[in-house]
Formats: structure tokens, sequence, C-alpha cells
């Protein structure tokens, strides 16, 4: 014999049961989000680890609301971060040390290396099968700011190579960060330092070609790190080890996927480049081991990043490992 629900009981169940989805739909709805604002030196595929802990929603995961902001240059990147308009700053560690050198009370400090490697390129207007840097001699180049991470790896790869970057070369520093491709399509300069997208577009436009890679030639660098003023480190230190989390789950995203699998990923940050275009430039980074195997900011690299300040004439004086370096956040060996 059937045995039959009343109506009010059936309902009853269904409602309970259509709660118990609505509550594990999103599993950040009821979870209060702590409000985490950074400016990134530059947007570039060559920070795809921290894009990806963006879109796979593991900033939200750690209870993060993250906002992002592009400075177009580390100099604006660490005045925001002086100024107060944003709690952490992605660039190049050297500002951290030019802070210091200009007396700020409250010391910006490195927490996490995401990049170990230079991430631009020397781009020609003729392909070269066999580039030395001695072609540069005598020619034009667009590089960067004085002082700034790209300017002096590039200075730096020059003097490796026996080149004399004030005597040799004319080198072009008074171009705004994101401009230095539309002034080379332009017709300025010979060479320019790009990175990505930058480069593959302009050799996808016929305007120029990558003929060396920075990254590769210089070696390992400490090339962009994640900093905040000591203050905000001790006020707030739950919630950059939660940054921190999130940011290794995009690393470890990015160590254990393909190039066109992180394409897909990042693809919403960069609109006006073509998925597969996203896939190469993931690959060639990929491929000259970009990316810092740990987020720990090393005290062998913050020594080489002191040497390579000092070769470029911009060390005044040399704060130790500890003062600008905090590892304590990152959670690992």
């Amino acid at each position: 014999m059937k045995k039959h629900f009343p109506y009010c009981f059936s309902f009853a169940l269904f409602l309970s049961f259509f709660l118990l989805l609505c509550s594990c739909g999103d599993k950040n709805a009821s979870k209060s989000l702590t409000e985490v604002r950074v400016n990134e030196v530059a947007h570039s595929i060559f920070y795809a680890p921290f894009y990806v802990s963006i879109e796979e929603g593991y900033f939200a995961d750690e209870g993060i609301d993250l906002s992002v902001v592009t400075g177009f240059g580390a100099d604006k990147t660490m005045t925001a971060v002086l100024s107060g308009e944003a709690d952490i700053g992605f660039m190049g560690p050297e500002t951290t040390v030019y802070a210091y050198q200009e007396g700020a009370n409250d010391p910006v400090i490195n927490f996490a290396q995401l990049t170990r490697r230079a991430g631009n390129f020397v781009i020609a207007r003729e392909n070269m099968d066999s580039f030395s840097y001695s072609d540069l001699k005598g020619h034009t180049v667009i590089g960067g700011r004085a002082g700034g991470m790209p300017e002096m790896v590039f200075e730096y790869v020059l003097r490796q190579n026996g080149m004399d970057p004030a005597r040799d070369l004319t080198i072009v520093q008074n171009v705004d960060f994101g401009s230095t491709a539309a002034a080379f399509s332009g017709g300025t300069g010979d060479y320019t330092i790009e990175f990505e997208p930058a480069a593959t577009a302009l050799e996808s436009e016929g305007k120029g070609y990558v003929v060396a890679s920075l990254g590769v030639d210089s070696g390992y660098v400490p090339y962009t790190a994640f900093s905040a003023k000591e203050s905000f480190l001790k006020e707030h230190g739950d919630t950059v080890s939660a940054f921190t989390r999130a940011l290794r789950r995009g690393m470890d995203f990015v160590d254990s996927h393909t190039p066109s699998e992180i394409a897909e990923v990042i693809a919403p940050q960069f609109p006006d480049t073509e998925v597969s275009t996203i896939a190469v430039i993931v690959e060639r980074y990929g491929k000259q081991d970009t990316w810092n195997d740990s987020l720990v900011f090393s005290k062998d690299g913050y020594e080489l990043l002191l040497s390579i300040l000092r070769e470029s004439g911009e060390l005044k004086a040399e704060p130790p490992y500890d003062l600008l370096v905090n590892t304590e956040f990152v959670g690992e060996e």
C-alpha cells in the first residue's frame, strides 16, 4: 500500500532542500570580505600567476575583496603606496630602497617576490638571426626611466656584454612607460625595449622583431615584488598572509597547467589580445623560467639588487636585508 505525504510536508521538505542549495551556492556569500587595494607597476602577461589568482577567485576564497589599479611606472606605484592610495604595491623592489634613501618614516617592505627574471625584450626594426649586444653600438634605443628596474637590468646586461651604456649607444629615457611601442612604431629609435604584449604586437604588425630576451640574458634577478608599508604589515598581518596564500595558489596553477589553459583563465584581463596570442606569450615567459619557485625574496637576490643599483649609480645607502624584506607572511621555507 502506497503512503502519501501530506502536501504541506512535501512542500516544507522541498523548501528546506531549496534553501540548503542556496546557502551552499556561494561559499563567499556570507563571508565578510576585507578590502585590499593593489597598485601594479604595469598590466602585463608577465604577471600571469597574479591574474590567475584573481580570475580563479583565490583572493575571494581568502576573504579578500581585491581592487587593482595600474600605476604605469614604479615611481607612480610607490607614490600611491606612500600616500595611502594603495595598501600594496606590485613593482620593482628597487623603489623600496629609494624610499628608504629618501628617509621614509614608515619604510615600504617587500613581503613576496613573484618574478625572478626580467620581462622585457630587445626589439629591432629588422629580423636578426644572430643578434649580439654589440650590434647596439652607435644606435639609438628606447629604454626606460632612469633608476627603474627595466632600465637598470638593460644596462646591467650591456655591461655584462662589454658595452658602456653611457658611451656606446644612445638610450632614450623620456618616453612614457606605456608609450614606447607607439613611439617606436612612429619612427623613434633603431631598437626598443618592450614588455608583453607590446613585443608580440609589434611583431604581428610587422613593425618590430624580438631579437633578444633580457630575462634570459640577465639571469636571475629580483625583478618584481609585492610590498607594503611597515605599518600596514603590522596592523593587517592576517590579511597579508591570506594575500600570499591566494598568490601561491595562482603560482601553483601556472606551474601545473598548459599555456593554453592559463591563457583561457587570464583572458578577461587582456580583452584586446587574442587568447592564442596570450598562450604564446605565456609559453615564452614560462620557457625562460620567469616566475619564482617560491614567494620568498631571498637574501642573495636582495644583495644582487643592491649590486645592480650600485653599478647604476643609484645606491646612496645600503639598507640591510632584514630592514626591507619580510618573509614571515609567505609561509614557505
